[in-house]
C-alpha cells in the first residue's frame, strides 16, 4: 500500500520498522522508511497499537505469517508478522483491497441478500471461462485474500493465466477455509499445540497466542479395534473396550476442545472422519459474517479427497503442514496441472461404483497424475450418484492425484438436501456458485475448458473386478481372478508373487475350530470386512451387500464360522437404512454384525484371529487371504497373518466370504451347495442394478441424516462422563504411555539453526521401490518382541493392553520405537531377510532399527536413508517424518517421493534428495555400508529450490542429486529446523 495513505499510519509503520531493522523479519516494501525519523513517542504509540490490535476480535481467516511464493530470499523468507498486521490494518483503513471493485452483493430471490462475494465474472477476463473448475477455487481464494503482501496481484495473474503458467511449476499461496483432523493425527496435532504453548511460556511469551486461527474439525474415528464381531452387542462391547484402552487419549482430546478456540471435536463412535465430513461437516459454501466463499479443506489423512466428490476442494497434507495452516500460515503450493477425465455412457447391470473406481485408479496410475488435480466431466456424470463420485474422489491417493474433483451440479444439490442441509442453505449454495461461474448445469450448453491432458472412459466398459494381492492399483478382472491367483502363487516374491513351490500349492491344513472340523488352503479367506469410508458411504454398494446376504440365506448358503467377518459403517446413517430395508437381519445371519462406527480392518484394526486359525496359518505356512471393501491393502497392513489382501466392493466381500477362498472362478465354479443340494453360483446371489436402486430409493431418507447428526453434537454417555482439567497449559504426566511431551523444542533458542549439510553419515536403511508410510510408521498392532513392546512392558503395560501404534501417536517414545517397525520391511542391508531390523555398519551387528539408530546417535553419528521410487506412498502420516527425525535421520535419498511425505520430511528438518534420472543406489554401486557426505551450502541464501548438490562417500564415489526443497517457503522451514520452530519464533516476535 502507498505509505501516503495515512500520515498516522506512516508514523506507526516507521516506529514498527525501527524496532526490527536488525532482524530478518523485514519486508522490502518498508525498507525505504527512515528509522531516524522514529522517536520514543512513536515507539510507544506503535507498541500501544500492537497491543490494541492483538487483543481486538478478528475473523477466523487471520493472516498471521506469510508463506508467499515470491522471492522469499529478498523480502518474505521470515518476515515479522507485526509488520503484516499493520499493513493489513492500514490497508483496511485506506479501503485499498486490490479487487474491491469486484466485491458484489448476492441477492436472495425473495428480497434482501445472502451476503457479498468477490465476483470472478466481474474481473472480465475471458481466460477465466476456460479454467477448470478446480482452478477457479484457487483463483477465488487468491482474489479474496489478495493484500499485495501475502497474496499479490501477480499471484492472481498466475492463476488466471493457468494454461501457460502451470507447466512452469510456478508457486502460489493458498488459504484453505478449514482444517480437518482425525484422531490418529489429531492427537499429535493437539500434543504439538500444547507443547508449543509450553515452549512459548518458557521463552517468556504469551502462550495463548497458540490457537487455531481457522476452523478445525477433529473427528475421533480411528477407534474401533475389531475384537468382538459375531454378536448383536458388538458395537457396545467394542466401544467399551476402546474407552478402556483409550480413555487417556480421549480425555486429552476433550481437554483440547476446551483449551483451544475454534476447534470442534466429534466424539468417538460417531463415524469415519471422511464420511462425517461428506454427510455433515462439508459446507460447500461458507457464509462468514456476510462474506461468501467456497469451502475448501486440508486434512491430515490422504483420503480427505473424498470431499472432492461434493465439489469441495480438499486434499491431504502432512500433520505438520496442517498444524501450520491451523496457526494462520497460508499454504504455499505449486500451481498444479489438471487432467480432464471425461466420463460417458452408463455402468452395466451388476457393475458397482467400486469396480469403476478400481478401473479409474489403474487408468490414472498408468497416465501419471502425481501432484496434479483430476477433474471429472462429461455426459456420464449424470449417471453417477454423489456417493459414487465420493468413492472415486476418496481414492485419489491410490491413483496418485492431489485430488479428484467433481464440480457442483444438480446431483450435488440433491445430495445436500438428502443429507439434511436446509433448503435455504442449498439455495444460497446454488445462487453463489452460479453467480461465480462455479456451478455446472448439464441442461445448458457446455463451454470447453482447457486441461493439461485428457482421459476418457466409457462407463459401459467397466467390468467387475478386485485389486490385490498387495497394492490397490493392481486391478484384476473378476473373470481372471483364479488364473491371476495361480500366477501369484508361482511368481517370485513381489507385489504379484508369493513363490510357493508347485508341489505344496495344494496343501491342506486341517484343524479344529471350537470342536468343529475346519481346513485352510492357500487363498482361503480368513478375514472378510465391510469397512472404510471409501465404500460404506455409498448406499448402493452397502444395500447391495445386504441383498447378496439375503439371497444367500434364502438359498441356504452360510459363511464358515472361522472367517472373521465384520461390518463397520462410516456413520450411523448406514445402520438406519440397513434396518429400514430389512437387510441387516441377513447380514447378521452371515456374520456381518455391526462392530462399530470407525476405521477398522482397512487401517489395520482387524483384531486378532482365533488362536486355532492363527496356528493353522503359521504352522503350515498358509498364504491366507483377506477381502475388504477398503482402499489400502499394502502387505502387513490388514493383518500380519494375511499375506494376500484384496480390495473389493461390499457385495463382493460377502460373496468371497461365502466362497471361503479367492481361488475360485465365479463364472464356472459354484460358491457352495444350497439347502436343496443344488450348486449355487455367483449369478444366483448377485443383485441386479434395478434391485439395488429400488432398495436405495425406499430406504435412504433425509430424516436419517438429520437425526444421526443431531445426536452427534450431544456426544455419548462414555464421552460425556470424561472429566478434564480447565487449564490452558497441559499438565504432562511423565509416566503416561499415551500422551508424552515430545522433545521438539528442547533447548530451543530464538536464533534459527540455519542451513546445514551432512557429514560422514551412516546409512540406517537401504530400500527398494514403493516403501509406504505403513512401512516407515505402521499404524497397526505392536509386535510382542519389538522395541515399542519392550518400552511398554517396562512401564507395566500388559501385552493385551498394547493397543496399536495408531492409538499411541501421542507418545513420541512409542512412536520413535515404532519407526521402521513393519514386519514386512525389506532392507537391502539384510540381504533378503524380511523384518524391522538393520545392520549397524561399524560393528556388523543385526539390530532392531530403533536400537541401531540409538547406537549411532549415542556415538554422535548422523544417518541417512537410501530408497527407490515412490518413497513415502500411502497414507499421509506425520510420524513417518517425525519418527525418522527422532532417530537422527538427516536426509533421505530416493528415486522419487510421494508428495505429502516429501513435504513432511521438510517440515521436520530432514533433507529430501532425488537421484538423477536413470540412477539409483544400485546403478551407482552403493551398498549402504558407505559413509555419506552431502555438500549443502551453509547459508540458506545460497540454496535454491531444486538445485543440484554433490553427495560423496568415504570410498571415493561421488554423485549428483537434486535437493527437493520445492519452494522458497520450504527453505525457510529448513533454515528454522522445521515448520513448528518457524511458527513459534515468528509468533514470539510479535
Amino acid at each position: 500500500m502507498p505509505i501516503s495513505a495515512s500520515s498516522s499510519a506512516a508514523s506507526l509503520l516507521r516506529a514498527a520498522s525501527s524496532s526490527y531493522t536488525r532482524t530478518r523479519f523485514f519486508p522490502s516494501s518498508f525498507r525505504n522508511l527512515n528509522p531516524s525519523l522514529v522517536n520514543n513517542t512513536n515507539r510507544s504509540v506503535a507498541s500501544a497499537a500492537v497491543r490494541s490490535f492483538h487483543c481486538s476480535p478478528s475473523r477466523w481467516s487471520h493472516r498471521l505469517d506469510c508463506r508467499s511464493p515470491l522471492s522469499l530470499r529478498a523480502q518474505i523468507r521470515a518476515f515479522h508478522p507485526i509488520i503484516e498486521r499493520f499493513q493489513r490494518k492500514f490497508s483496511s483503513m485506506a479501503g485499498e483491497h486490490p479487487f474491491k471493485s469486484v466485491l458484489t452483493s448476492l441477492p436472495k430471490p425473495g428480497g434482501g441478500e445472502f451476503g457479498k462475494f468477490y465476483s470472478l465474472p466481474a474481473l472480465n477476463d475471458p481466460r477465466i471461462d476456460k479454467l477448470p473448475y478446480s482452478i477457479r477455487i484457487l483463483l477465488e481464494s487468491a482474489v479474496r485474500n489478495c493484500d499485495n503482501f501475502q497474496v499479490k496481484k501477480e499471484d492472481v495473474e498466475k492463476i488466471i493465466d493457468w494454461e501457460n503458467t502451470s507447466p512452469k511449476q510456478v508457486e502460489i499461496p493458498f488459504k484453505p477455509a478449514r482444517v480437518l483432523l482425525q484422531d490418529f493425527t489429531g492427537v499429535p496435532a493437539v500434543v504439538d499445540l500444547a507443547c508449543m504453548r509450553d515452549a512459548m511460556n518458557k521463552l517468556g511469551s504469551d502462550s495463548n497466542k497458540i490457537n487455531p486461527l481457522v476452523p478445525v474439525d477433529l473427528v475421533i474415528d480411528h477407534s474401533v479395534q475389531v475384537d468382538v464381531t459375531r454378536s448383536e452387542n458388538a458395537v457396545q462391547a467394542n466401544m467399551e473396550l476402546e474407552f478402556q484402552r483409550n480413555k487417556e487419549r480421549f480425555s486429552f482430546l476433550k481437554w483440547g476442545s476446551n483449551a483451544f478456540h475454534n476447534m470442534l471435536v466429534v466424539p468417538p463412535g460417531s463415524g469415519i472422519v471422511h464420511q462425517v465430513n461428506l454427510e455433515y461437516l462439508g459446507r460447500v459454501v461458507f457464509n462468514t459474517n456476510g462474506m461468501l466463499y467456497p469451502d475448501s479443506v486440508v486434512g491430515t489423512d490422504s483420503h480427505t479427497t473424498m470431499i472432492d466428490g461434493l465439489g469441495v476442494a480438499g486434499w491431504g497434507v502432512g500433520g505438520i503442514e496442517a498444524e501450520a495452516a491451523m496457526l494462520g500460515q497460508p499454504m504455499s503450493m505449486v500451481l498444479p496441472g489438471v487432467v480432464g477425465f471425461k466420463l460417458s455412457g452408463k455402468l452395466r447391470n451388476g457393475v458397482t461404483a467400486t469396480d469403476l473406481v478400481l478401473t479409474a485408479t489403474q487408468m490414472l496410475r498408468k497416465h501419471g497424475v502425481v501432484g496434479k488435480f483430476v477433474e471429472f466431466y462429461g455426459d456420464g456424470m449424470s449417471e453417477l450418484s454423489l456417493a459414487d463420485r465420493a468413492t472415486i474422489a476418496n481414492m485419489s491417493p491410490e491413483y496418485g492425484a492431489t485430488m479428484g474433483f467433481f464440480p457442483v451440479d444438480h446431483v450435488t444439490l440433491q445430495y445436500l438436501k438428502l443429507t439434511g442441509r436446509s433448503d435455504e442453505t442449498v439455495a444460497m449454495i446454488e445462487s453463489y456458485l452460479r453467480a461465480n461461474k462455479m456451478f455446472v448445469d448439464y441442461n445448458e450448453p457446455q463451454q470447453d475448458r482447457v486441461y493439461s491432458s485428457y482421459l476418457e472412459l466409457n462407463l459401459a466398459e467397466v467390468e467387475p473386478c478386485i485389486s490385490g494381492p498387495k497394492r490397490p492399483h493392481d486391478r484384476v478382472p473378476l473373470k481372471e481372478m483364479k488364473a491371476d491367483w495361480k500366477s501369484c502363487l508361482n511368481n517370485k516374491v513381489g507385489f504379484k508373487g508369493f513363490a510357493v513351490p508347485k508341489e505344496t500349492q495344494g496343501k491342506v491344513a486341517n484343524f479344529s475350530f471350537h470342536g468343529q472340523p475346519a481346513e485352510l488352503k492357500h487363498g482361503s479367506v480368513v478375514i472378510a470386512a465391510i469397512t472404510s469410508c471409501t465404500n460404506t458411504s455409498n448406499p448402493s454398494v452397502m444395500l447391495g451387500a445386504g441383498l447378496v446376504a439375503k439371497k444367500a440365506c434364502e438359498l441356504g448358503l452360510q459363511v464358515k464360522p472361522w472367517i472373521k467377518t465384520s461390518l463397520a459403517p462410516g456413520s450411523g446413517v448406514v445402520t438406519k437404512y440397513l434396518l429400514q430395508s430389512g437387510l441387516q437381519e441377513y447380514l447378521n445371519k452371515q456374520g456381518f454384525h455391526i462392530v462399530g462406527y470407525g476405521c477398522t480392518t482397512c487401517i489395520g484394526n482387524s483384531g486378532e484371529l482365533d488362536e486355532s486359525v492363527a496356528s493353522a496359518i503359521s504352522e503350515n505356512d498358509i498364504i491366507a487371504a483377506a477381502v475388504l471393501s477398503g482402499n489400502r491393502n499394502f502387505e502387513g497392513r490388514v493383518h500380519a497373518l494375511t499375506r494376500a489382501n484384496y480390495l473389493a466392493s461390499p457385495p463382493l466381500v460377502v460373496a468371497y466370504a461365502l466362497a471361503g477362498t479367492v481361488d475360485i472362478d465365479f463364472d464356472k465354479e459354484p460358491i457352495g451347495t444350497g439347502k436343496d443340494g443344488q450348486s449355487i453360483f455367483f449369478k444366483d446371489i448377485w443383485p441386479s442394478t434395478e434391485e439395488v436402486a429400488e432398495a436405495v430409493q425406499s430406504s435412504v431418507l433425509p430424516d436419517m441424516f438429520r437425526s444421526t447428526y443431531q445426536a452427534i453434537t450431544k456426544g455419548n454417555p462414555m464421552w460425556n462422563k470424561l472429566s478434564v482439567p480447565s487449564s490452558t497449559l497441559y499438565s504432562w504426566e511423565p509416566n503416561s504411555t499415551y500422551i508424552h511431551e515430545p522433545p521438539y523444542f528442547k533447548n530451543m533458542t530464538m536464533q534459527p539453526p540455519g542451513a546445514h549439510g551432512v557429514k560422514d553419515a551412516y546409512c540406517l536403511l537401504n530400500f527398494g521401490d514403493s516403501i509406504t508410510t505403513d512401512h516407515i510408521s505402521p499404524a497397526g498392532s505392536i509386535h510382542k518382541d519389538s522395541p515399542a513392546a519392550k518400552y511398554l512392558l517396562e512401564r507395566g503395560v500388559e501385552r493385551k493392553d498394547f493397543n496399536s501404534y495408531g492409538s499411541r501417536r501421542g507418545n513420541d517414545e512409542v512412536m520413535a520405537r515404532g519407526t521402521f517397525a513393519n514386519i514386512r520391511l525389506v532392507n537391502k542391508l539384510l540381504n533378503g531377510e524380511v523384518g524391522p531390523k538393520t545392520v549397524h555398519v561399524p560393528t556388523g551387528e543385526k539390530l532392531y532399527v530403533f536400537d541401531a539408530a540409538m547406537r549411532y546417535k549415542d556415538a554422535g553419528h548422523d544417518t541417512i536413508v537410501l530408497a527407490g521410487a515412490e518413497y513415502g506412498s500411502g497414507s499421509s502420516r506425520d510420524w513417518a517424518a517425525k519418527g525418522p527425525m527422532l532417530l537422527g535421520v538427516k536426509a533421505v535419498i530416493a528415486k522419487s517421493f510421494e508428495r505429502i511425505h516429501r513435504s513432511n520430511l521438510v517440515g521436520m528438518g530432514i533433507i529430501p534428495l532425488c537421484f538423477k534420472s536413470g540412477e539409483d543406489a544400485d546403478t551407482l554401486g552403493l551398498t549402504g555400508r558407505e559413509r555419506y557426505t552431502i555438500d549443502l551450502p551453509s547459508k540458506i541464501s545460497d540454496i535454491r529450490p531444486g538445485q543440484d548438490v554433490t553427495v560423496s562417500t568415504d570410498n571415493g564415489k561421488s554423485f549428483t542429486c537434486t535437493v527437493r526443497f520445492d519452494t522458497e517457503v520450504e527453505l525457510a522451514y529448513f533454515n528454522h529446523g522445521g515448520i513448528l520452530p518457524y511458527v513459534i519464533r515468528n509468533l514470539i516476535k510479535q
